[in-house]
């Protein structure tokens, strides 16, 4: 017996629904956004300049190149793997499994978690400091003036509120916002850090690296965790899982894109910076502006914008968790809604305690760097494209790509064991120097 027409109709329309689920209905554009919010954040340009003062001007220049060209093709081998073996991998947990078995699966989810927790706690840090600003520049009586705390504890409700919207493909139009907003914050910030190397007397800016020797090499070891940090994309599959067919020719487009805004805007920064302020630049180089004070505030503003839609992109993987449990996500009921703000609400509250009682925001970018994207980041697609890549037949470029790789996730391996021992004495030193919950 024959189905009716209307069946028919209603068959295909589902079929189609289900194709779009499946593919997922993002365009390039909007894998740019993701890619470009995620990656291009306030707490990632900010600490470049005092980075490369750490380093000097040739290892300071050297170490963002190639952390900018291994990042950008590390981003190409991981979106080149979409459906590698057939299958859909909707994340990066999966995505490893399917490739080094249940070990990829584990070793992703903690660097995953280490690198979600440890951004959005340096980024909350940021807005923080940036709200704090803003604030100062209406409000200059010291008498009953809201400390650091208070605008953590803000900005941790704001994104209470956005935690609820439901998944990445959800913040598209957040992300897009936040995107303009980084180029607002880098045009601001470079145009102000240039005026304001301008009206310094040049005599008094020194190039050289400060302090002692240990002081010089645990500082340069941190200014490389703080570079890892700056190109940390630990969510390339999740954002890809949102994106329509063509799924690889989208994200290929949509991750250039977006390094594009990242290289003009990095490298200008950085080097602006450093030319400006010398060894003098503070870890968070809106603390070095002076002038003009609207344009500072007008950057502060930008940082907090596009903070608040990176900080969303970030913790998905730990909202994941918990909606795996309970499949909040096919479920719309008012329990599954309670129980989404519970444990968004549990999340916030931790991350915001941290935040609020350590708020050393260099440190704490240069953990994440060095434990968090450095293994996602630079080790592990140079490991899976040994695994996945058809080698050439070619004897000696076969050789050649084996070796790379090796070299690759070698290199990098070494260099997050020393960001990460640079970092650990930094928190220490602080520690020591300051009380909990204070006031920078």
């Amino acid at each position: 017996m024959s189905s009716s027409p209307a069946r028919a109709g209603g068959a295909l329309e589902d079929q189609a629904e289900a194709d779009v689920e499946e593919t997922g209905r993002g365009t390039w554009r909007h894998a740019a956004f993701h890619v470009a919010t995620t990656i291009a954040t306030p707490a990632a340009y900010a600490p470049l300049p005092f980075a490369v003062a750490s380093l000097g001007w040739p290892l300071g220049v050297c170490s963002l190149v190639i952390g900018t060209l291994v990042t950008w093709c590390s981003s190409l081998v991981v979106a080149s793997l979409w459906r590698w073996n057939g299958e859909k991998h909707t994340n990066y947990r999966l995505l490893a499994e399917s490739i080094f078995g249940p070990w990829g699966y584990w070793y992703v989810s903690f660097f995953q978690q280490v690198a979600s927790v440890g951004n959005n706690i340096a980024i909350q840090i940021a807005a923080g400091s940036s709200l704090k600003a803003v604030y100062k520049h209406y409000h200059t009586a010291d008498d009953g003036a809201m400390t650091l705390q208070q605008f953590i504890l803000v900005f941790g409700a704001l994104e209470l509120l956005l935690s609820q919207l439901p998944d990445i493909h959800s913040l598209r139009w957040v992300n897009a916002i936040c995107t303009a907003s980084t180029v607002g914050f880098a045009g601001t910030t470079i145009g102000v850090t240039i005026y304001d190397g301008y009206r310094i007397e040049r005599k008094g800016i020194s190039y050289s690296l400060q302090g002692s020797t240990a002081t010089k090499i645990f500082r340069a070891f941190n200014a490389l965790g703080t570079i890892a940090f700056s190109f940390g994309d630990a969510m390339l599959p999740e954002i890809q899982s949102t994106v329509r067919e063509p799924v690889r020719a989208n994200m290929y487009r949509g991750v250039s894109s977006a390094y594009t805004i990242i290289v003009v805007s990095y490298w200008t920064l950085a080097f602006s910076g450093y030319w400006a302020f010398g060894s003098q630049v503070q870890p968070y180089i809106l603390s070095s502006l002076t002038a003009p004070r609207w344009a500072t505030v007008m950057a502060n503003l930008f940082a907090v914008i596009q903070i608040a839609g990176c900080f969303q992109i970030y913790c998905r993987p730990t909202f994941a968790h918990f909606e795996e449990r309970i499949q909040a996500k096919k479920n719309r009921s008012c329990r599954s809604c309670l129980c989404r703000l519970t444990y968004t609400s549990a999340y916030m509250a931790v991350i915001t305690l941290v935040s609020a009682a350590m708020p050393f925001f260099g440190d704490f970018v240069s953990v994440c760097g060095a434990i968090g994207f450095t293994p996602l980041d630079f080790v592990l697609p140079a490991l899976a494209l040994l695994k996945t890549t058809t080698m050439p037949d070619n004897p000696g470029l076969q050789c050649a790509v084996k070796m790379l790789g090796a070299a690759v996730a070698i290199l990098f391996s070494i260099i997050g064991a020393l960001a990460c021992i640079g970092a650990i004495r930094s928190i220490a030193l602080d520690v020591k120097t300051y009380k909990f919950f204070h006031d920078m």
